[in-house]
């Protein structure tokens, strides 16, 4: 019987290519996103489409799995919402819908699956670099993103020894959420690939990442042999950004 991973925000850049990575080490593969493909990509075993921020649908989602599939190896949560706007300009809607997509659902998505999750599943957040060090006109997602980190660390010491609980923190990362957020005006160019180009050459390494590269990262946390002995992390993919003094 092969291995059953659970990726949230499956339809996203990230989730896509970590469906494919999963995939193509024989997982079966659940996604689940609020979006609804015209066809589901063949990576994806199993999709159902839910709110990740909806109590209900998590009871949907552990019923359809508990019923169909019967048990999981590993949960990815995956699944954000950014806003790119000063604190003060952001409104207690966006604000609660940035808390509720980006970590209440991973509150939501353990309490559920957790009867579900076999002896050596892991469980892998992905947060990012802006948990640690951050930029204007992205406080409710950085802080949404330090608040899974810090979730990270309180699940591993609760699920230990059964199930390991780490977190991957992406630093600039070719998606459309990306993309989105250039539109802040912290890098200058004419046009997507312009605005693209200059944030990675602020890089140590001279570009952005692409979501091949995280998906990579995500497996290796997830799989109970490469990271036997980890729980409780923060691995940073990053292109080494965080590793650059401000002031150099």
């Amino acid at each position: 019987m092969s291995s059953v991973v659970l990726i949230t925000g499956v339809l996203g850049g990230i989730g896509a290519a970590t469906a494919q990575r999963f995939h193509q080490a024989g997982w079966q593969v659940v996604g689940v996103d609020l979006g609804t493909p015209e066809e589901t990509p063949a990576a994806i075993d199993c999709f159902i489409p839910a709110d990740v921020a909806d109590a209900m649908a998590w009871d949907k989602i552990g019923q359809q799995i508990s019923a169909q599939i019967g048990q999981v190896n590993a949960v990815v949560n995956n699944a954000a919402v950014q806003v790119c706007k000063p604190l003060v300009e952001t409104t207690p809607q966006e604000w609660d819908k940035v808390m509720a997509v980006n970590l209440k659902s991973v509150y939501l998505g353990i309490r559920q699956l957790y009867p579900l999750m076999a002896e050596g599943s892991a469980v892998v957040n992905v947060s990012s670099v802006h948990a640690i060090a951050t930029s204007q006109q992205i406080a409710a997602y950085a802080a949404s993103k330090g608040g899974m980190l810090a979730l990270t660390r309180a699940l591993a010491l609760e699920l230990a020894p059964r199930i390991r609980v780490n977190a991957v923190l992406p630093g600039a990362v070719d998606t459309q959420m990306l993309r989105s957020g250039l539109s802040r005006g912290h890098v200058a160019g004419e046009n997507g690939d312009e605005l693209v180009a200059a944030l990675g050459q602020k890089h140590v390494i001279g570009r952005v990442g692409q979501p091949e590269e995280i998906a990579e990262a995500i497996y290796f946390l997830a799989d109970s042999q490469k990271s036997s002995f980890m729980t409780g992390q923060a691995l940073v993919v990053d292109g080494g950004a965080t590793a650059r003094l401000s002031t150099e």
